[in-house]
């Protein structure tokens, strides 16, 4: 649920994220430094800014972007990638008290083993057609709103996938006892 609900602040926060960001690469450009840049960021001035100029998601943002020039297939498997990293360590700890005491450490251990696989999913299903989208627009093959659109699918996506993980939680223990049993 905590997973939910820090989905749907990040959603929240994205157009204020892209103005502080946007004004962060400008001054890379002028400073060259990372550091210095994080630094000024945290200062007490610079945070009070950041907070007033802070902006919500408006309906027409969403309206105007073209959702149809993304792939659903890599939508679908999204949402299917972040239900299991969702639940991948707590899912394990929990099948940990299904198992017998002898196997519950090695229950509570696949955890790195389910997320590792979550992460090798994600690289090579999801990380790749995103660069290839971004990469077209770039180039100016495709427009800059596709870019925005795969932005805001994605993190959709990631809202009904950590959903979906609430959803298969107990199953989704139930099959790692069950290799341990």
């Amino acid at each position: 649920m905590a997973s939910t609900v820090g989905t749907l602040i990040g959603i929240v926060l994205i157009p204020t994220f892209f103005k502080v960001f946007s004004k962060a690469v400008a001054k890379l450009e002028l400073t060259g430094s990372v550091p210095s840049i994080v630094m000024e960021a945290l200062s007490v001035s610079n945070i009070k800014r950041i907070a007033k100029t802070a902006t919500a998601p408006s309906k027409n943002m969403l309206l105007n972007l073209r959702y149809r020039m993304i792939p659903k297939r890599l939508l679908l498997i999204h949402i299917l990638i972040t239900g299991v990293y969702t639940i991948g360590v707590l899912a394990a700890y929990y099948s940990a008290t299904l198992v017998p005491t002898d196997k519950q450490l090695a229950a509570s251990a696949s955890s790195g083993m389910i997320n590792g696989v979550a992460s090798i999913l994600l690289t090579l299903f999801v990380d790749p057609q995103s660069a290839i989208i971004t990469d077209q627009a770039l180039r100016g093959e495709r427009p800059y709103g596709d870019v925005k659109a795969l932005v805001v699918l994605l993190i959709g996506a990631k809202l009904l996938g950590t959903m979906l993980g609430q959803l298969i939680f107990v199953p989704a223990a139930n099959i790692i006892a069950s290799f341990y049993r």
